[in-house]
């Protein structure tokens, strides 16, 4: 990685941006001159960074700690008292990824700009506006300095700092040098804004806008059929008593007219751009926006087997979160024991003072994420519309919480101010001619850290969750585990909203009355979960919760949730019944996929029909031909897979014409992509007809085949003749993670893969964004637990270290590695140690 380097410095001249904040740059270019200086500059970070023996101190250890890396360059942690533990993962943290710590938590906080400049301004402004800062600094003042929780985190603190003050500045992170800037001091509220932080990657999909907006074009009868109701298909996390899933695909009510309460409200609220102030990347353009909440929506597979089910008769588990590829990886791989009191290994986010996924010698655990509505907005009724100090409620004026947010750049100095006020709910902002206010469980959220605590102490499945559930909040969580006496379960846990009225989070309420406020929370007992199914096994894939049929407590719509990969995860474990870890690795990777078995017979059978009733056109024909020979299968060899994407993107398109608003070139918002299976019912439904061609009346064939033709043009144009050409998906669809700062020179090379979106492997790289797998795990869950996983990168956030992409290989070929658990340092093979690490007093 060594001779990237240059090419880092050039990319970083010429301004590629901030993954973190948006794709400007990160600022003004440092001096080439101490950049290439062989003793300081970033030839000094090529040396080698896990020296085979070192030692260190970190002040307040209460004994040595002895660290073992293993071949993998995974830290084991044997330490005499958990405190000593934390303390030490602090520090291991540190030494591979000291610059993605601090990066991570100044996003949770709101200071970018004091890191990487001017850039960051609005990202860090949409972080205080939302009230992220003010949340963790209250939780973190509440915090009492004697207790378990305060402990912790300051031991973390500890071993960082203990680190960071070890260094030089010959030995700072590659992107401290090119910042120009000195890594800070770690606090414990540090852990809190990243928190944070994970809230608002997890949990923040307002959809009142959508709702509203497409109120406002085709009428609240046909705006609530894709907004404001459940999947057609229902595939639910806690099973339902049915070995199928359930579909209920009726007819779409016609588009009808404007609803004119709703074309006011967005006069009052004077949206720009079809977003929300707090409506995540309220900057983008619609097309821009709606692509990136597409791969955003990929999210995570979990899912496990019991006994019964499986070949060895142990029980089964396997996980892997979707999130955005990042180089280092948002994950670190750590095994931490403490003897009498502690065995947990798995990966660890930088920052958090434990084990997020992973495992126990009595189970194991991952997660996806909920997708539940969890934040809500209220119109407020204030006494000064330009500079409000109260707002109405119950007839009584209110004082606001006001709090002056200062934003300032690399060098300290004052750059911005503006002032956040809040309501009992929580931050309050001006939107067009109105206030708004917002209530989010991120917000009150801040003991999970407790949960994941108590839950490592556990020794049963059940135990484990029960631990978590009574701690944690927010962002909700799928929280599967096995267990080795055999036992699955599955619990969505986090705090869901009860409304005013049993209602719906899909309105902006009334702010003048607490009726209207929210009413509590679902008891844990409310929570959608299972434990030993009858069917032998659990699935979740970010679909919804529980069908709407057995349970209609309101927690989201369709649109929070995705169908696509749980329906492809259920039916391949239905087929089997002698599961074995090979095969699940294998799932992980899986290119099937229901929603091309769903969708590509319609392009099929369109471009048939219409070339029966005379259409002539050669590349209708040729597609047509190319995606009835396709198996329909995502492996990075087959060439229909562009094509259809392509096909299905301009089908949306040209389909959802009714949401273009007078002086648009194009949707400002778009329905689940689940709803298409409702359409094709219908082929001279209202919808399918195009109102940009009043000439013509479109029906379902003429739609599908017009994008058909449409998308076979452009990719010959884009990728040249699919015959001389082929358009293969590993060529035209790779996975790219790429560095924090995206400086090319630190990002990975293209890796072809097998898998696309609604497949168990959605990897999508784009001009915004990559998402895909960010870790992989499958345990058997035998008398000694069997363990492989793992992740696109490596454990060093060092991009001069060899060990920055030695996973990267393993993970794009969909193999696993075996996960080292040694219960004492001398568990470890001697050929099996890359380095040791003594910690002191």
């Amino acid at each position: 990685m060594a001779r990237n380097i240059p090419v880092a410095v050039l990319s970083l001249a010429v301004g590629l941006g901030a993954t973190w904040i948006g794709t400007r740059g990160v600022g003004e270019v440092p001096p080439l001159g101490a950049l290439l200086s062989p003793a300081v500059g970033l030839w000094a970070n090529t040396t080698n960074d896990l020296p085979a023996a070192s030692s260190a101190r970190i002040p307040g250890l209460t004994d040595s700690v002895d660290i073992r890396y293993d071949s993998r360059s995974v830290p084991h942690i044997f330490a005499k008292t958990e405190l000593d533990a934390v303390r030490a993962l602090g520090f291991v943290v540190a030494r591979d990824r000291l610059f993605q710590l601090e990066l991570q938590s100044r996003a949770g906080e709101g200071t970018l700009t004091e890191l990487v400049g001017d850039v960051a301004l609005p990202a860090d402004q949409e972080t205080r506006h939302l009230g992220l800062p003010r949340a963790a600094e209250q939780r973190m003042q509440a915090t009492d300095t004697s207790s378990a929780l305060y402990r912790i985190l300051k031991a973390y603190a500890d071993g960082i700092n203990a680190y960071r003050s070890s260094l030089s500045s010959a030995q700072w992170p590659m992107e401290y040098k090119l910042l120009q800037k000195a890594p800070r001091e770690w606090l414990p509220v540090h852990s809190m804004h990243l928190l944070g932080r994970m809230g608002y990657t997890l949990a923040h999909a307002p959809t009142e806008l959508d709702l509203l907006q497409a109120r406002a074009l085709v009428g609240d009868s046909a705006a609530r059929a894709f907004w404001d109701s459940s999947s057609p298909v229902q595939e639910p996390i806690q099973p339902a008593p049915r070995s199928a899933p359930r579909e209920a695909l009726s007819m779409l009510p016609a588009p009808g007219s404007p609803d004119s309460a709703a074309v006011q409200a967005l006069a009052s609220l004077g949206t720009r751009a079809g977003a929300l102030l707090w409506q995540r990347d309220a900057a983008m353009s619609p097309d821009d926006r709606h692509a990136l909440q597409q791969e955003r929506a990929f999210a995570s597979n979990n899912w496990a087997v019991s006994p019964q089910r499986s070949l060895s008769g142990k029980a089964l588990l396997a996980g892997d979160p979707h999130l955005e590829l990042t180089l280092p990886s948002i994950w670190f791989e750590v095994h931490m024991v403490v003897p009498g009191r502690m065995d947990v290994g798995g990966v660890t986010i930088p920052g958090l003072p434990g084990v997020t996924i992973g495992y126990t010698p009595a189970f194991a655990w991952s997660f996806t994420n909920t997708g539940a509505d969890v934040m809500d907005f209220w119109r407020e009724t204030v006494n000064d519309a330009a500079r409000p100090t109260t707002y109405e409620l119950d007839g009584q004026q209110q004082p606001l919480e006001s709090r002056v947010e200062v934003y300032r750049n690399k060098q300290g100095q004052v750059i911005a101010s503006d002032t956040v006020n809040y309501t009992h709910r929580g931050p309050m902002r001006k939107q067009g001619r109105e206030w708004l206010s917002m209530r989010w469980t991120v917000l009150e959220a801040g003991t999970e850290l407790m949960g994941f605590y108590n839950g490592l102490h556990a020794s049963t499945a059940g135990a484990f969750l029960d631990s978590l559930a009574a701690y944690y909040m927010a962002p909700a969580q799928n929280m599967i585990v096995a267990d080795t006496a055999g036992t699955i379960a599955i619990r969505s846990t986090g705090k869901h909203p009860i409304r005013a009225n049993r209602a719906r989070g899909t309105d902006i309420f009334d702010g003048r009355t607490r009726a209207n406020d929210w009413q509590g929370f679902r008891t844990i007992a409310q929570y959608p979960q299972s434990v030993n199914p009858a069917q032998g096994f659990l699935a979740s894939a970010n679909q919804e919760p529980i069908d709407p049929q057995l349970d209609s407590l309101y927690l989201g719509t369709d649109a929070h949730y995705e169908i696509w990969r749980a329906l492809q995860i259920n039916r391949l474990l239905r087929a089997d019944s002698v599961m074995t870890p090979e095969k699940m690795r294998a799932f992980h990777t899986d290119p099937g996929s229901v929603r091309a078995d769903r969708l590509v017979p319609a392009l099929v059978a369109a471009a048939k029909a219409r070339m029966a009733q005379g259409d002539t056109s050669k590349s209708l024909a040729a597609a047509e031909a190319m995606l009835r020979a396709w198996d329909r299968r995502y492996v990075r060899d087959n060439t229909g897979a562009r094509l259809f994407e392509t096909a299905i993107a301009r089908t949306t398109s040209l389909l959802w014409d009714e949401f273009i608003p007078t002086g648009k070139s194009a949707p400002v918002v778009r329905p689940s992509e689940s709803r298409l299976l409702q359409l094709l019912i219908d082929s001279t439904s209202a919808w399918w007809d195009d109102r940009r061609t009043p000439a013509v009346r479109e029906d379902r064939d003429a739609l599908l085949s017009r994008a058909l033709v449409a998308a076979y043009d452009t990719l010959v144009v884009e990728f040249g003749d699919p015959v001389t050409s082929p358009w293969t998906w590993g060529r035209v669809a790779p996975a790219k993670p790429r560095h924090l700062l995206r400086l090319d020179g630190f990002s990975a090379p293209e890796t072809p893969i097998d898998g696309g979106r609604g497949t168990l492997n959605p990897s999508v790289g784009s001009r915004l964004a990559n998402f895909g797998a960010s870790w992989r795990m499958v345990v058997e869950l035998d008398q000694v637990p069997r363990i492989r996983g793992v992740y696109p990168g490596g454990q060093s956030g060092n991009p001069g270290s060899p060990r920055y992409l030695d996973r990267l290989a393993m993970w794009g070929n969909g193999t696993l590695d075996s996960v080292r658990t040694p219960r004492t340092p001398a568990d470890l093979a001697a050929s099996d140690i890359r380095a040791t690490l003594t910690l002191v007093r």
